[in-house]
């Protein structure tokens, strides 16, 4: 069996003693993740792809929806809502996601086996540390391939874990995962952006229940999955393995999203564009150009010009992001929504955006000892005067301005939830040995 199977089920089917600190922050992400998927409920556009598609129906609760379906189903409504907004924690590195996907998985999975809220907190940990260490150092969007492939391989050993499978059985699974391949990025990037990037970490959490679900049968895994010669995961796409030993450093270090619901890579020229707000509103239509400092992975992913199409196209565009925040000072989801987006100085001012990358921001993007996520913000005048430059490194979610988030990320959660059911998720200390099914039943609407 390839090592890295066996090193990645061994991990998800130990036994493990996570710290305190890492537990709360754990909660949190659980918190904030049904918060997210609070908020997508509200909202039209993912009532396309949740729900029974066949007629079929199952005994597992989906939050915030009056829907009990089957695991797999739930498992992809659930990750859908979680994601449907890009609202949820993020973790960038070579390779950038959002470790929270997950739970769509976890949470379908532990009402499934009547399980308790500790043992979706402990997975929680397991799936965030498989998807962010496999992230380190290598890079699946440069091959054109989408990060839901890692979310893929860790609800399955997340999902396997919950199941109770052994080594051999979550490795199994594992093998499949990665036969599964690498999906396509061509739905996050134009012409085709589109409102697949909000489902598609969903149908990548029910794919790993699915084979989770086989492997319990005793479906048989491959054992070169990855290092067969020719056909193999490696030898058709990328070597893959893990940057450092496993444990919970990719939950200790999550990214937040605690302000605004963007694309990562943007937060930070969101803060410098509510910064520079006051300086700007009496002077929007003296605005010559805008400039834009960045890191050279926003420059890769999130640089557009042209017509933007949908919401999904919008929320993944640093301009835009930045024109918005420079406009109201705000930026929230229904900035993305189209009657919104008619606001012709919108485009008017991407039109004067000028996107640099910064070479200082893409090395420290990559430094495991800063993991910064830097961008700068001048407006030039027409009569040349100029706004002071202003930078915003490190954004509020980062793990160097975790005190600082504390309260933001806790209004963040009544907003969306609203006060008791942000007391239970922050503040109950009994939420730990509640059972995951109490637990979703306390969502529904």
């Amino acid at each position: 069996m390839d090592r890295l199977l066996t090193d990645l089920a061994r991990y998800a089917a130990a036994e493990h003693a996570f710290s305190e600190k890492t537990l709360w922050t754990a909660r949190w992400v659980l918190a904030d993740s049904l918060g997210c998927a609070a908020l997508a409920a509200a909202h039209a556009a993912p009532r396309r792809v949740l729900g029974s598609v066949d007629g079929s129906t199952g005994d597992v609760r989906v939050p915030f929806r009056d829907d009990r379906l089957g695991v797999v189903k739930a498992a992809f409504d659930t990750g859908a809502l979680i994601r449907w907004l890009d609202f949820n924690d993020t973790w960038l590195a070579a390779e950038w996601g959002h470790p929270s996907d997950n739970l769509g998985a976890i949470l379908a999975v532990a009402q499934h086996r009547d399980l308790r809220v500790r043992d979706v907190l402990d997975a929680a940990v397991v799936a965030h540390e498989i998807q962010g260490v496999l992230a380190l150092e290598t890079s699946f969007n440069r091959i054109g391939l989408d990060h839901v492939l890692l979310v893929r391989v860790a609800s399955t050993a997340a999902a396997g874990r919950l199941l109770g499978l052994d080594e051999d059985r979550i490795a199994a699974a594992l093998s499949h995962a990665w036969i599964d391949g690498g999906a396509l990025r061509t739905y996050r990037h134009a012409p085709n952006t589109g409102p697949r990037k909000s489902w598609a970490a969903g149908d990548a959490t029910a794919r790993g229940v699915f084979l989770a679900l086989l492997a319990a049968r005793r479906e048989p895994g491959y054992a070169t999955a990855l290092s067969a010669p020719t056909w193999g995961f490696e030898d058709v796409h990328t070597p893959v393995g893990l940057a450092r030993p496993l444990g919970s450093y990719v939950m200790d270090n999550v990214l937040f999203k605690v302000s605004y619901p963007a694309e990562f890579h943007a937060q930070t020229a969101a803060e410098c564009g509510v910064l520079l707000h006051p300086q700007v509103r009496d002077r929007i239509d003296e605005i010559e150009r805008i400039e834009i400092d960045t890191q050279e992975s926003a420059v890769r992913i999130i640089d557009k010009v042209g017509p933007l199409h949908n919401p999904a196209d919008r929320d993944h565009c640093l301009q835009y992001v930045t024109v918005v925040a420079l406009l109201h000072g705000a930026l929230t989801d229904e900035h993305y929504e189209d009657e919104a987006a008619a606001d012709p100085r919108i485009d008017a001012l991407r039109a004067r955006c000028v996107v640099r990358e910064e070479p200082r921001y893409s090395r420290e993007y990559l430094d495991p000892d800063r993991r910064s996520i830097a961008n700068a913000v001048r407006v030039v005048f027409s009569d040349g005067s100029v706004t002071e430059r202003v930078e915003v490194e490190y954004p509020l979610g980062h793990p160097r301005r975790r005190d600082e988030a504390a309260g933001p990320l806790r209004a963040k959660l009544e907003a969306n939830v609203g006060p008791d059911r942000a007391a239970l998720l922050a503040d109950d200390p009994a939420l730990p040995e509640l059972g995951a099914r109490e637990l979703v039943a306390s969502l529904q609407p």
